[in-house]
């Protein structure tokens, strides 16, 4: 009998995907018991428009486009048909049931960790799944029951101080920051002149 697959799912905007998220993203997969990571583009709140936020579709193809030549990786839409806000425990839910066979955990950040506790229903997540956390800079501790717990695993990844905010920054001021994305993301968001 075989082991179900285990899929790392890696949540954002990706307001647009950068070497950050693709260095995390990899490193998951290669080192962890992880046999795929699915980036899970988040749709925007029809409610919360924001200026800077593309289109969800838009967002979608730049993540495509990221994990094209990486076997391991995938984008997904999972929540775009899902009812708004999302909330990562129906998100789960509804995973598991159009994909029985496969075990599906959570990768976030250190960052994200730490405000864990405010996320509905986050005792029901910590029960089912596990949690693979990859460091950031920034202050405060996680809650002290999720310090060592048996869901939570801490893989040391490399620390990615780089953010889809300080790039739309830095393209709206007329930066070169093409080494800081994937170059077919550049590519297309030089060509269609995004975040300008």
């Amino acid at each position: 009998m075989t082991s179900e697959k285990r899929i790392g799912l890696y949540f954002g905007t990706f307001n647009p995907i950068h070497i950050g998220h693709l260095t995390i993203a990899n490193h998951m997969v290669e080192f962890s018991d992880l046999d795929e990571v699915w980036l899970v583009v988040t749709p925007h709140n029809p409610h919360k428009k924001k200026k800077t936020l593309l289109d969800d579709i838009q967002r979608l193809s730049m993540v495509r486009m990221a994990v094209e030549d990486y076997r391991k990786l995938k984008a997904s839409t999972v929540e775009f048909d899902l009812p708004q806000p999302n909330y990562t425990v129906t998100t789960l839910a509804h995973l598991e049931d159009i994909h029985p066979d496969f075990e599906f955990c959570l990768i976030m950040g250190e960052d994200n960790l730490k405000s864990f506790h405010k996320w509905k229903n986050y005792e029901v997540i910590l029960e089912r799944y596990a949690i693979y956390v990859y460091p950031r800079i920034s202050d405060g501790t996680p809650q002290p029951e999720l310090l060592d717990h048996p869901k939570i695993t801490k893989v040391h990844a490399p620390i990615m101080e780089l953010s889809s905010t300080f790039i739309r920054k830095g393209l709206k001021e007329g930066k070169n920051i093409r080494p800081m994305l994937p170059e077919k993301v550049w590519q297309y968001i030089d060509e269609m002149q995004f975040y300008k």
